[in-house]
């Protein structure tokens, strides 16, 4: 294989906390070293052209429609948006028709993922059988076919008795478990948070607290069973204080939350635009401002793109009925540039939570530029501005909030083990 320099960059690094002028040199599909200065020779040779090199964005919590849905994604289309998007690892959820739920679904789903996708793709299972809140599936056999965590994803586990045995079990495996809190009756129904807005609009409201009666349930039976877990998305400033309760009191547990609920808020939704329904609901500016606050100090240490795909069909419908999701895969970078730009958060710390906290979490070698860390990388032009077209995303389904407006930042290539799988030969 040969060696490859990338040169005159601004590099990127989470880890230090830093973006230093310099060159990084890869071998044999790693990081072999970086510096300043002259670059070292390399059998070839990538000018930055003083842009910025980061680590590949490591995105937990992906919906890809294989199997049961094809139509609104699969691995090739989810594939190529996250190679543009500046994402090389890709943590698929199970919330598939059938969902992934058995040894025999999940080695399906891994070698189509290796067949199609240009970027690297690690499967979760179901917690319970069929997402269905009664029985717990056979968490060892899946995590010798490859299942890096576990989740029920937005069908939240009501029984605590079936949910604290699988966490016990989980725990005795050293498994982790991502969890959706939401309250499941107070949620059931639900299309925008409660409040002035959502009265204004006739829509069927949540209330805040039903996120934190759920992160509450779950903190107690992860306190008395000791299991690894992580909460897919928090979005409301009442449930910060339950997570740093559980930090204190030695839990192992992290949080993460998505970039539609930093970067957008309520009031987006408008007259009933449903490509902005997303779950949990969008909710106030104040809670916007407490997630980007919680991200900036570590509570909220990842940030994932959520991606849900939904098609047309979903979507043409009254905001109540219409599906919830919206695709993010493509856009993720550069909806959380506009976190930089406002000057909320800087690039080594949305790094730290796009990249290096989601592959730590997950224990995955990744999301760093140390010595002998995997050449996954991403070059982007922070400054560069376009207009989003929703119709040119490589995403089979078109659901994204950004449709129409002005962005600032694209991807420029994306390298995985060192190789590009993804160039932009118009920026």
């Amino acid at each position: 294989m040969t060696t490859v320099v990338f040169e005159n960059a601004r590099l990127v690094d989470p880890e230090a906390g830093e973006v230093t002028e310099g060159w990084l040199l890869v071998d044999k599909g790693r990081v072999e070293a970086r510096g300043s200065g002259n670059a070292p020779e390399a059998g070839q040779r990538v000018d930055c052209r003083g842009k910025h090199l980061a680590p590949g964005i490591v995105d937990l919590g992906v919906k890809v429609c294989e199997p049961g849905e094809r139509h609104k994604e699969s691995y090739r289309s989810a594939g190529a948006a996250a190679a543009a998007g500046g994402v090389t690892t890709m943590i698929t959820r199970p919330d598939t028709l059938p969902a992934i739920d058995s040894p025999e679904t999940l080695e399906f789903v891994a070698r189509r993922a290796n067949e199609a996708a240009p970027v690297n793709v690690l499967p979760m299972a179901a917690l319970t059988k069929g997402r269905e809140g009664r029985e717990m599936t056979e968490i060892g056999f899946l995590m010798d076919a490859g299942a890096v965590a576990f989740t029920d994803c937005d069908h939240v586990v009501a029984d605590n008795k079936v949910l604290s045995r699988a966490l016990t079990y989980a725990s005795s495996l050293g498994a982790l478990v991502v969890g959706h809190v939401q309250d499941p009756v107070l949620s059931a129904g639900a299309a925008a948070t409660s409040g002035k807005f959502a009265s204004l609009r006739g829509l069927p409201g949540v209330g805040t607290m039903a996120e934190r009666m759920g992160l509450e349930r779950d903190m107690a039976l992860v306190e008395a069973t000791g299991a690894r877990y992580h909460v897919d998305q928090v979005t409301t400033a009442v449930s910060l204080p339950v997570l740093e309760r559980a930090r204190a009191a030695g839990l192992d547990v992290t949080a993460g939350t998505s970039i539609h609920h930093l970067t957008l808020n309520e009031l987006d939704v408008a007259d009933y635009r449903t490509f902005f329904k997303v779950k949990p609901p969008l909710r106030s500016e104040d809670d916007r401002r407490a997630m980007v606050e919680a991200v900036r100090d570590g509570t909220v240490g990842i940030i994932s793109s959520m991606h849900t795909p939904q098609d047309e069909e979903s979507k043409r419908l009254p905001f109540e009925e219409a599906a919830s999701g919206a695709v993010a895969l493509e856009t993720l970078l550069t909806a959380a540039l506009r976190l930089y730009h406002a000057g909320e958060l800087d690039l080594p710390t949305l790094f730290r939570a796009l990249a290096l906290n989601p592959a730590k979490r997950l224990g995955l070698d990744a999301g760093r530029l140390a010595e002998g860390a995997p050449a996954d990388l991403v070059l982007f032009d922070p400054d560069l501005p376009y207009v989003l077209d929703r119709w040119t995303l490589r995403s089979k389904s078109k659901n994204t909030p950004f449709d129409g407006q002005r962005l600032q930042g694209k991807v420029l290539a994306t390298y995985v083990a060192g190789h590009a799988v993804f160039e932009n030969v118009n920026a």
